[in-house]
């Protein structure tokens, strides 16, 4: 996030009678909050049938992780500046709306960070994982896929791996490529590449393991950031798919995420 479309492991409600809700802190969020609140009430999440989230993409994020191993159906709804994850905002026939919903079945990434004294960290990203420079000096980066030895040397401002849900946004800022959600494949995008200049990227099985080695690490210290988790002056950084944690995402039927995707290809 890779985030590729999956079978559910366990039938979706086709009912939804218990809601929980969530929202941002933004005004118009918290009013739509308390207003389905009143009409729908409000269930604490580990009784629900859906978690309704209203906010942003941010927010849409931030309930995914906090829902990571639930296997808790997350239906989002625009309440912020950024919607490309979230449905329309409507009160009205919101049960109905959620039993025609569309559900697509991710999977994120782990992120392995290997400090220079030997301690390791993770962390999970639903978008991407990306290694940054921390200081002016340009970061040396080394990328081995699957045990073999890519790239020996990339010097550049940092060095991306998107999921195909997360190859809209960052990923694609770094001029990298949109992925159809369905690809098994995760986008390896290099940001602001100095050497090899011409270098652009390149598309990564999903089942690959990724390990960036950081070069000259005292002199070039690099930051590798998780979705928005930061570990700093990390040695190694190792990205992999993980398949055992299924992330529910519903969606309109005329506006699944897949048919976004691919929407988003198309825009000039």
């Amino acid at each position: 996030m890779n985030l590729a479309i999956t079978t559910p492991m366990t039938p979706i409600p086709s009912q939804f009678k218990n809601l929980s809700f969530v929202a941002s802190d933004v005004p118009k969020a918290q009013t739509a909050l308390e207003r389905l609140t009143d009409y729908y009430g409000n269930v604490p999440p580990a009784e629900a049938d859906a978690i309704v989230a209203l906010g942003g993409d941010g927010l849409m994020l931030q309930t995914l992780h906090a829902h990571m191993h639930d296997r808790i159906p997350i239906y989002g709804m625009n309440r912020g500046s950024t919607g490309f994850l979230m449905n329309e905002y409507r009160e009205d026939n919101l049960r109905h709306r959620l039993s025609c919903a569309q559900t697509s079945a991710v999977h994120p990434l782990c992120m392995t960070t290997t400090y220079h004294d030997g301690q390791i960290s993770q962390s999970l990203a639903i978008n991407e994982v990306s290694l940054f420079r921390q200081t002016r000096q340009a970061a040396k980066i080394q990328i081995t896929i699957d045990g073999k030895l890519r790239m020996e040397e990339l010097i550049c401002d940092g060095v991306l791996v998107a999921t195909p849900a997360g190859s809209t946004a960052y990923n694609l800022s770094a001029q990298g490529p949109i992925l159809p959600i369905n690809a098994p494949l995760l986008a390896l995008t290099p940001i602001s590449a100095f050497r090899p200049r011409r270098w652009r990227g390149a598309l990564i099985p999903a089942t690959a393991a990724i390990r960036f080695d950081v070069l000259e690490p005292a002199k070039r210290p690099i930051s590798a950031v998780a979705d928005n988790f930061e570990t700093r002056s990390v040695a190694r950084v190792d990205v992999e798919q993980v398949n055992s944690i299924e992330l529910l995402m519903m969606f309109d039927p005329d506006h699944s995420l897949d048919e976004r995707i691919l929407r988003e290809q198309f825009r000039y």
